[in-house]
C-alpha cells in the first residue's frame, strides 16, 4: 500500500479520469490498489493486488466479499468498525494494519488505506478506492526487534537475580565473619571483641534510662593446676564444661563473654546488684553438678559489681574484677559484691 500521499494523489485526480484510464493506471501500480463501486457492489482490484497475496491476476470475485473473506478472523471485527466509521463519516479517515491470508493459507501483514471519491444524495457512500500495500517485512523486524529485546530483558533478569545470589551470599558471609570476629572459638560464647563493643552500650543505655546495669566476673579456681597437672586438652574441655553450666543460667538480654583465659564476664542489663549476687549463687549451685578433674573440683569464683551512676565501662569493669580478686583471697568458690 502507498504512503499518505499517494492517497493524497488519488482524491485529487482520480474523479477526473475515466473508467479505462483509472484502471490503465491501477494496472501499472505494484501496491495492491482496488476501486470499489458501492452502487453496483463492484470492486476492482489491480494485479499486484493479487500477487501481494499469491493469486493468478483477476482470479477471485469482483465484490466485497473477497477482501472480507480473507481478513484474519481475529482482526476481523477490528478493522469492519473501523471501516464502518469512516463510512458513517464518525472518523476523518480509514488507515489500519490487519493480516491477509494468502493462497497457501498463510497470513501476511498488510497497511489499508481508504478514501471515498463520491457520495450519494442520502450520504452513503457512492464510489471509494484505496490501496493495500505489504507490511511483513516491517512486522518481521519488530517481531525480531522485540524477540532481541525479550532476550536482552530476560539476560538483565538473569544477571540481575544473579548478582542478587550472589549479594545475599556476600552477606551472609559477612554476617559469619562478623559472628566469627565476635565469637571465642573454645566455647562459642561472645570474645573480649564483642564484650567491649557491648558494655559502653549498655552503660549508655542504663544512662539514658536510668536503669541498674550490673556485672559479674568469674574465674575458674585452680584452673592453672588443672592444666599442668592432666594438659590442656582436659583442661579446655573442663572450662567447655564450666560454660555450659553458666549459659543454663544466661537470661534474655544477657551476655556472657570470655575476658580471657579461664576468666568470664556476664553483662546484666535492668539487673541490680542483689539480682546479680543471686543469679551468681545459682551458677555456684549449678557448679556442684560437675564431675570432678582428677583431684579438683571445677568451681568459680566471682565478683559483683552494679553500676554507678556516670560510671563508665572502664570503671565498672574495674571494680567487678576486684571483686573477683577479694573473691579468690577469701578462699576460692565464693561471691564477692
Amino acid at each position: 500500500m502507498g504512503e499518505a500521499s499517494d492517497i493524497e494523489t488519488l482524491k485529487f485526480s482520480l474523479s477526473d479520469l475515466n473508467e479505462d484510464m483509472l484502471h490503465t493506471i491501477m494496472e501499472l501500480v505494484s501496491d495492491g490498489i482496488w476501486d470499489w463501486n458501492a452502487n453496483t457492489g463492484f470492486v476492482y482490484r489491480n494485479p499486484g493486488w493479487y500477487e501481494m497475496l499469491g493469486y493468478e491476476p483477476h482470479s477471485l470475485d469482483n465484490t466485497v466479499l473477497t477482501w472480507e473473506s480473507v481478513i484474519h478472523p481475529d482482526d476481523y471485527p477490528r478493522v469492519m468498525t473501523l471501516f464502518d466509521d469512516y463510512l458513517s463519516q464518525r472518523a476523518p479517515g480509514y488507515q489500519t494494519e490487519y493480516r491477509c491470508r494468502t493462497q497457501d493459507g498463510s497470513y501476511v501483514w498488510i497497511e489499508d488505506r481508504g478514501y471515498v471519491l463520491a457520495r450519494n444524495a442520502d450520504g452513503s457512500v457512492a464510489r471509494m478506492v484505496g490501496a493495500h500495500r505489504s507490511i511483513e517485512d516491517k512486522k518481521r523486524l519488530v517481531e525480531a526487534l522485540e524477540r532481541r529485546n525479550q532476550s536482552l530483558e530476560a539476560l538483565v533478569e538473569a544477571r540481575t537475580q544473579e548478582l542478587s545470589r550472589v549479594n545475599q551470599q556476600l552477606q551472609l558471609q559477612l554476617e559469619e565473619n562478623l559472628k566469627l570476629a565476635e565469637t571465642d572459638a573454645l566455647t562459642s560464647i561472645a570474645n573480649r571483641y564483642r564484650l567491649s563493643k557491648n558494655l559502653p552500650l549498655e552503660c549508655e543505655r542504663a544512662q539514658r534510662f536510668r536503669q541498674p546495669l550490673s556485672l559479674i566476673a568469674m574465674d575458674i579456681d585452680d584452673f592453672k593446676h588443672i592444666n599442668d597437672h592432666y594438659g590442656h586438652a582436659l583442661g579446655d574441655a573442663a572450662l567447655v564444661q564450666v560454660v555450659d553450666i553458666v549459659k543454663r543460667c544466661v537470661r534474655e538480654g544477657d551476655l556472657l563473654a570470655r575476658w580471657g583465659g579461664d576468666e568470664f564476664i556476664m553483662v546484666l542489663p535492668n539487673t541490680s546488684l542483689a539480682e546479680a549476687r543471686s543469679l551468681a549463687e545459682s551458677i555456684r549451685h549449678r557448679l556442684a553438678e560437675l564431675p570432678s578433674v582428677g583431684d579438683f573440683r571445677l568451681t568459680l569464683s566471682f565478683g559483683v559489681a552494679q553500676r554507678f551512676d556516670e560510671e563508665q565501662q572502664t570503671g565498672l569493669l574495674a571494680r567487678a574484677d576486684q571483686a573477683l580478686y577479694r573473691s579468690k583471697v577469701a578462699g576460692k568458690n565464693v561471691i564477692t559484691g
